[in-house]
């Protein structure tokens, strides 16, 4: 054991009071040694910060060591994190997220190159997303193991609630900037790619993810994803981005569609009904010469894309795995429907917010015109 690295895992909280013991004793039952913890607590109101305390002086081989701060953000804390780890590596994750035992392990496995080229300096594990029985928390699961079942063993992006940093490739690149908002760990991994570095998927590094039984903690998710996203494809464009191509992006795009598609069936339904109430010698013979008639069949062919879409093409694979969970039903039908747009519309508001972050040179973002703001 003497020459194997020293692991520091580090984990933030903020308003998480209900995790943190489940987290820390996922933690603590880790069979890798050398390991310490590194636990922040980012200005909670709900008593994570007095829960998180109480394990600082609890009996155990590896070290604990507890940092509070008054709300800096997730990046700033595992900035912090960073700088103060004694670790050679430095492995991160979420506190609603319980590792396996052998997560630290089955990572440590794989930080040897399997070619001469290869410089690795990130390795990433899978993370398992339980589900409670609803539709949220079944899509949400089905859809991330998708992803993960057609990874490379190369990859573009070191995942927040499962990696591990090699310390001084972290540190020669700036680690995490605190002004950036959210996919902060996309944001390092692209930048250790673009440093000539390495990440690498190990499947058998597993951790799970507490299911996500909320519409709206979801959808916020989704918002928070979009909106980074228009900072990350900014910054980072496919010309002149190295390495793989970013392959977490699921079903994001095919969700996008969705909105669209029904906003434009009901614009179009209203002049024909308009012309269908205010015509009085109506017939379908007269209908199909109305130029709204054209408009509404053209719009119809498209929701028979959309439902191809939702059932048959790639979003369709979560769609049918989260009712493989359930029991398939009218009702299920309707609110995974329902669900489905308002993801959609969601990620056309973080799209929009990230627009503005940009226009505005804040979040991370570069300011268009002038001197950036602080």
């Amino acid at each position: 054991m003497d020459d194997q690295p020293m692991v520091s895992v580090t984990v933030c909280v903020r308003d998480g009071v209900d995790w943190v013991d489940g987290c820390l004793e996922s933690l603590i039952s880790q069979t890798y040694r050398p390991l310490e913890i590194i636990a922040i607590d980012d200005g909670s109101s709900d008593g994570s910060k007095e829960k998180l305390l109480a394990w600082k002086d609890k009996e155990c081989d590896i070290p604990i060591r507890i940092h509070t701060q008054s709300a800096k953000g997730l990046s700033a804390g595992r900035q912090w994190a960073v700088k103060q780890s004694k670790g050679d590596w430095v492995a991160i994750t979420d506190i609603d997220v319980r590792p396996e035992p052998n997560w630290i392990t089955n990572m440590v496995l794989e930080i040897q190159p399997i070619d001469p080229q290869e410089k690795v300096v990130a390795i990433t594990g899978r993370t398992v997303f339980e589900h409670a029985g609803d539709i949220v928390s079944r899509v949400r699961s089905v859809e991330i193991a998708t992803k993960y079942r057609s990874r490379p063993r190369q990859t573009s992006l070191a995942n927040g609630p499962c990696s591990m940093f090699e310390r001084e490739s972290l540190l020669e690149i700036g680690g995490f900037n605190p002004k950036w908002y959210h996919a902060e760990d996309m944001e390092v991994s692209l930048r250790l790619i673009a440093n000539g570095g390495t990440i690498v998927y190990a499947p058998d590094a597993v951790v799970h993810h507490v299911p996500e039984i909320k519409s709206s903690r979801f959808l916020a998710k989704r918002r928070r994803d979009a909106r980074a996203h228009m900072r990350i494809v900014r910054h980072f464009p496919r010309r002149k981005r190295l390495g793989p191509e970013l392959d977490f992006i699921g079903s994001s795009t095919f969700v996008l569609t969705v909105f669209p598609l029904w906003a434009m069936a009901l614009i179009s339904g209203i002049p024909f009904l308009f012309s269908f109430i205010t015509q009085p010698d109506w017939s379908w013979e007269v209908a199909k010469t109305w130029w709204q008639t054209r408009l509404l069949l053209a719009t119809g062919v498209l929701m028979v894309i959309h439902e191809f879409i939702l059932w048959r093409g790639p979003l369709g694979v979560v769609n049918r795995g989260a009712f493989k969970q359930g029991n398939w039903s009218i009702l299920a039908i309707f609110k995974i429907r329902n669900l489905t747009l308002r993801w959609s519309i969601a990620l056309w508001q973080g799209m929009l917010l990230g627009i503005f972050d940009a226009l505005r040179g804040v979040n991370g973002h570069r300011k268009l015109f002038g001197k950036k703001k602080k």
